[in-house]
């Protein structure tokens, strides 16, 4: 697909790949654009965790967070001043409401 600059300045095309693909607004997350920027941003933070660093420690990034959530804010989509490295502890920890998505339980005892 090949969006107009005012497509991308408005968040209007992160839009339209949510609203043609399957995978709604995790399609996003298999662009070449977003693979590029999120990339870009562990490199400018060195591959590490950016609250983990705050207080002291090195802990490997896996996850490049959204400050202001995509769904919200599609136009900040590819902005890197939006985008935190996050090690998975405090990506889940800034996500509290992701703990029941997967399989409805918060904790590991299932009975």
């Amino acid at each position: 697909m090949v969006f107009t600059d005012e497509q991308i300045r408005t968040g209007e095309w992160v839009r339209q790949i949510s609203a043609q693909s399957y995978r709604g607004w995790k399609a996003f997350y298999h662009t070449r654009e977003w693979r590029r920027c999120r990339a870009e941003a562990l490199d400018r933070d060195h591959g590490q965790c950016m609250r983990c660093r705050e207080q002291g420690k090195y802990t490997p990034a896996v996850t490049v967070h959204h400050v202001q959530h995509l769904r919200e804010f599609p136009e900040l989509a590819l902005t890197l001043s939006n985008l935190q490295c996050l090690c998975e502890a405090c990506h889940n920890a800034v996500h509290p409401e992701k703990a029941f998505e997967h399989d409805g339980f918060r904790n590991e005892e299932r009975w």
